[in-house]
Formats: C-alpha cells, structure tokens, sequence
C-alpha cells in the first residue's frame, strides 16, 4: 500500500487526464496502457529489485553494489534522485493549489461563478505568492510530520486508509459522471482510440506519463525496495500489482472526468487548468455539484499527500544514508528544502511569470524536463545497468527469490535486453526531434 500509494497521486488524477485530452483521447489511452505493461511492470520489477538488493537508497545503494563512489553505473542512482527533487518542488505547489480549491468548493466561494470568470479567478489565485506560499507551507508540515513518525506507523499507516478510501470515491464519481445525459459521447471519445493522431510527440507524452504515474526512475521504488526482506519479500508479483493498480486509477479518473465534461459540452483539451477550471465549472453546473466536488478534491488531496510522503520519505532516507544525521532533523531538513525550492515555482505562476527557458516558465520547465526526459533516461540507464551490469540471468535469480506465482521467466530476456531499450530510446531520440 506504501508503494501503491507513492506510485497513485496527480500524475494519475490530475496530470493522466490532462495529458489524454491534450493527445486525442483513445490513441493515447492505448499507447499509454501499452507503455505501462510491457515497460512499466519490468521496469518497476528491477527498479524495486535493484533497492533490495542494495538495501539501501539510490546513491547509497548504487555505491554499495558498485563497491565504489566514482563508479559511472551510480549516475542511475543521482539521476533518480535529481527527478525526485526536481518533481516533489513543484508538486507540493500542486498540492497547495488542490488544497486551496478545496475550501473554495467546499465554502461555495465558486458557485454560479460564469467559465471566463472561472478562468480569471484561477489565473488571479496562483498569481497570488502569499495564499499560494502558506498553502503550500502547510502541505510540506503535514509531509514532515509524516515522514517524521517512519514508514511504518506514517506514510504505511495514511496508505492503508487512503488508498481504499481513494478507489471508494473514484468509483462512485465515475458512476455518477456516466448518468448524464450525454455522457456516451464522452466515453466513446475516450474509448475509442483514432490512431491518424499519433505523432512522435504524443509517444514521447504517453511514455513520459507512463514513467511518471508508475514512478520509474524516481527514487522511490528503489528506495522503499530497500527496507524489503531479501530472500521473502514478492517483488515481481508486488510491482505488477501496484502498476497495475496505478494504470486502473489513471483509467478510471478518466472515466469521471470525459463523460462528464462531453455531457455537459466542455471542451477536454484545457491542459493543466483541467482540473481546476473545466472540472470546478462543471462542479457548478451538475446537480449536488458542490458536494461531489469536494469530494473530488479531497480525494485528490488523499492521493497527493500518500505520493509526495513516499518521495519525502525516500529522500528523507536518502540523507540519513549520506551523513550522519537523526531521522527527524532529516525529515525537518528535507521539508525546509522543498519548501525553498517551491518558492520559484509559486513565483513563476506570478511576479517571475515572464521569466523563460526555452519558451517555457520555471514549472512548465521543471514538468517537462523531469516528466518527459530525466524519468525516461532513467528507465533506459536501469535497464542498461540490468543488460551489462547485473546481468540478465543473475537479475532473474536475484529477482525470484521470494517470488510468487509471477516470476521473472527467460521469456522476459528479448523485452528487457532489446525491446525495452529500443523502445525508450526511440521515443527519446523523437521527442529531442534526432529522429
């Protein structure tokens, strides 16, 4: 559940959607649902793997099997680590947004509020660096403390409530959404897959995404495959269980938001403002819109908070691995951190929102490069450390020990050697336009 819940979070509910309207819909659900089987799973299964054998975080634990702190295999663990940082800046921003929506929707601040004002009033709130800031405080205090308590009576202890209670609410949203009149049409755009709109770019997007949602490549896996038992812990059944419980919670949050936006003529493609002004416009238009609503939102702020306490908890660790410093004031350390490092990214969406790198602002930036190319370039680094380093056969050996039912077979050696390498690489080649 501690896994499941760092790997469901906004790149399921939040990004996931966004990311299939701005894609054409069906053609991306496909490719994204593909991404996540057939690279996801193996990838996830050697990442988690990789973490147990270690018994340790990525930079320690790389250092540890490499026997050697100079050794060029320990980028895979810098580069994970890099991803996590660079994503959890912003991502409790994120939080702080959902958090301050909230209390909008639950206050009836947003009823009957017209769309282009909808759109107004978003722009204004996180224009705002001081609402936004202390949101975004608080997020980080709740994380903090969190952590602060250890995995097993923190992060494991919200999972265990959180997780279900998630799949409780996604489920009754997703049944009221397909009630409206109107929602078939939704459900078809979103089903029915138009692959003419392909395009290098929209396969680069649903691998981004993949990674993204699944959490390859960003720390955590490795890190919480650390505290696993070597020789009992199921690592192949556990990592196909928690993408695929994370690939049905990015389904089914499609399956609340399409049919509902068709129903009543919103347009899907709205990009990162989906949620917080096509969903809160449709919230004012549906009957009971303001408690399904805030019921939306919460759940929301439920899979954030479980996703970013799993990279808390992992870098926490991973400092307390580097130095020698107590758990807590690693916790604090890391909280205070992330909290200076929000503060670019509050202020990109205001006072700095003409400052630009390639045509981007600081958060568009941090998504892009950490979600559609450090996550992916880690994928591809692990599997070239599973091919040269560890080798296939002994990552299959290592890897079964403990296993269940699902075990790493040799059928698994053409997708892991070849098929994976190529296809990532591929995608990369074609989004940095060399292909």
């Amino acid at each position: 559940m501690a896994t499941a819940g760092f790997a469901v979070g906004l790149g399921n509910i939040w990004r996931f959607p966004y990311m299939t309207g701005m894609n054409g819909g069906g053609a991306f659900l496909v490719v994204y649902l593909a991404f996540a089987l057939l690279i996801g799973i193996p990838l996830l299964t050697a990442e988690i793997s990789l973490g147990r054998r270690a018994q340790l975080t990525p930079i320690a634990g790389m250092a540890r099997l490499t026997g050697s702190t100079s050794n060029p295999w320990n980028l895979l663990g810098w580069l994970a680590v890099i991803a996590a940082v660079l994503i959890e800046s912003y991502y409790v921003m994120l939080i702080g947004w959902i958090v301050g929506y909230f209390f909008r929707i639950v206050s009836g601040d947003l009823t009957g509020t017209p769309p282009d004002q909808l759109t107004a009033q978003f722009q204004s709130f996180i224009a705002s660096p001081g609402p936004v800031l202390a949101y975004t405080a608080g997020v980080v205090l709740v994380l903090a403390l969190i952590v602060a308590r250890g995995l097993r009576n923190g992060l494991e202890r919200v999972a265990k409530v959180a997780m279900p209670l998630l799949v409780l609410l996604l489920v009754a949203l997703a049944v009221r959404s397909m009630t409206f009149e109107g929602a078939g049409r939704g459900l078809a755009w979103y089903l029915t897959p138009d692959f003419t709109s392909l395009t290098p770019e929209t396969m680069l997007a649903a691998l981004g995404q993949a990674f993204y949602s699944i959490g390859i490549g960003m720390a955590a896996a490795f890190g919480l495959g650390g505290y696993l038992d070597p020789e009992r812990s199921d690592v192949p059944g556990n990592a196909a269980i928690v993408v695929v419980f994370d690939t049905a919670i990015a389904v089914l949050a499609g399956l609340v938001i399409f049919p509902a936006l068709f129903a009543f003529d919103l347009e899907p493609d709205a990009g990162p403002g989906l949620l917080f002004v096509t969903m809160t416009h449709l919230f004012t238009q549906m009957p009971a819109g303001r408690l399904f609503g805030s019921l939306f939102f919460f759940l929301l702020i439920l899979a954030a908070i479980t996703s970013a306490a799993a990279l808390h908890e992992v870098l926490t660790t991973t400092l307390t691995d580097m130095v020698d410093i107590r758990r807590k004031s690693a916790s604090w350390l890391t909280a205070g951190t992330f909290l200076v490092l929000s503060v670019p990214m509050i202020l990109s969406q205001g006072p700095w929102s003409d400052v630009r790198i390639f045509g981007m602002d600081l958060f568009v930036l941090a998504d892009t490069v950490s979600g559609s190319y450090l996550l992916p370039a880690g994928g591809l680094l692990l599997s070239f450390y599973v091919i040269f380093s560890w080798t296939f056969d002994r990552f299959l050996q290592d890897t079964n020990s403990g296993a269940g039912r699902l075990k790493v077979t040799p059928r698994w050696k053409p997708l892991m050697v070849v098929g994976i390498p190529l296809a990532v690489t591929a995608v990369l080649l074609a989004g940095l336009g060399l292909l």
